[in-house]
């Protein structure tokens, strides 16, 4: 089976999700969409990705000498399943004009709403927790680059040991992505009200989970701390690094300094626009004391939500196992080979 894939938006996610998702052969990639006349347009012209605009924005685009191959709702149209990956807070719109009125299934990303009035799907996504709930589902929201993260390393931990009592989170956020041009504020940044923690509630309900974010000045990756606390002592640094031995997604390093040296590297290695799609436990900051394990991680920015989307596609759309997905999704990220030579780099 061919899905008709189209994606609304071409920024940092919607690009990325565009030259990964056309090296499957199962995937029909009718368009993309543009809403800003800049050097992504010329890109994706480049990448001969058919370009999508809105009505308004059609003669501008033609008169900035881009080759438009139609308007956005033609696109819509054609497909049988779109990636919303337009402005954050546009996905609401988007689903009451176009999806749903066209009885289109749409996936959504992390900064659209989960409830009130403008919430556009009733489950968020997670490959690690929930993959298997996705297949049939008409909408879904693919959780962000921190609360995917933060599933991949709290469920491993939950199905490894039944007595934890409690999680603190700790959220250090990088305030732009290297492709950005705004910029970069020197200030530390606090968010009163995180999303995530309601986010990862939504599917690890039973998890007493506290999180703090903050956005500070680096385009280099988020840092993750997560305070683990037990009823009794804590597992030993050995029984805790080994069930994350076989994560998909997971490396363990042991001698980065910073983030900047994980995005460097992976920079350096030619790994597809610097991502390494995975979060990255840094083992020589591991703490234990008495009931408490502190375990430092960072967490891949963008680049994590490009293989998560296309675990959920293979859920909602094609309802294959989880196990085939993965395959899957390594064949096309090379993320266990990634694994390998960054824990071989950084050993």
């Amino acid at each position: 089976m061919v899905v008709k894939l189209f994606i609304n938006g071409y920024g940092n996610i919607g690009r990325r999700i565009a030259l990964a998702f056309t090296k499957d052969k199962d995937i029909h990639l009718i368009g993309v969409a543009k809403y800003t006349c800049d050097s992504k347009t010329r890109e994706a012209i480049e990448n001969k990705f058919n370009v999508y605009v809105s009505h308004e924005m059609t003669k501008l685009f033609k008169e900035r000498g881009y080759t438009i191959t139609g308007e956005i709702p033609e696109a819509i149209e054609q497909s049988d399943l779109i990636i919303d990956a337009s402005k954050e807070g546009e996905g609401f719109n988007n689903k009451k004009n176009y999806y749903e009125p066209k009885k289109k299934s749409a996936i959504f990303q992390g900064g659209e709403e989960r409830y009130g009035k403008h919430s556009v799907a009733d489950i968020i996504h997670n490959s690690r927790v929930n993959y298997e709930s996705m297949g049939g589902r008409k909408y879904v929201i693919q959780g962000s680059c921190n609360v995917s993260g933060m599933g991949r390393i709290m469920q491993p931990l939950i199905e490894n040991f039944s007595n934890i009592k409690r999680y603190d989170v700790t959220l250090i956020r990088r305030s732009a992505d290297l492709e950005d041009m705004r910029e970069v504020k020197d200030s530390i940044e606090w968010d009163k009200n995180p999303h995530h923690q309601d986010d990862v509630k939504d599917f690890i309900p039973s998890a007493n989970l506290y999180v703090e974010s903050y956005k500070v000045p680096s385009r280099m990756m988020h840092l993750h701390q997560i305070a683990v606390r037990f009823d009794g002592k804590a597992p030993n640094k050995d029984s805790l690094l080994e069930i994350f031995q076989n994560e998909f997604g997971v490396a363990i390093l042991n001698s980065a300094k910073g983030t900047a040296d994980i995005r460097r590297k992976a920079i350096d290695l030619d790994f597809p626009n610097g991502d390494t799609n995975m979060v990255h436990i840094h083992q020589d900051m591991l703490r234990i004391q008495d009931d408490t394990v502190k375990i430092s991680y960072s967490d891949d920015q963008t680049g994590m939500v490009i293989p998560e989307n296309y675990l959920l596609m293979q859920s909602m759309i094609y309802r294959r196992p989880r196990s085939q997905a993965i395959r899957n999704t390594d064949k096309l990220f090379q993320m266990n080979k990634k694994r390998k030579i960054l824990e071989e780099e950084f050993k």
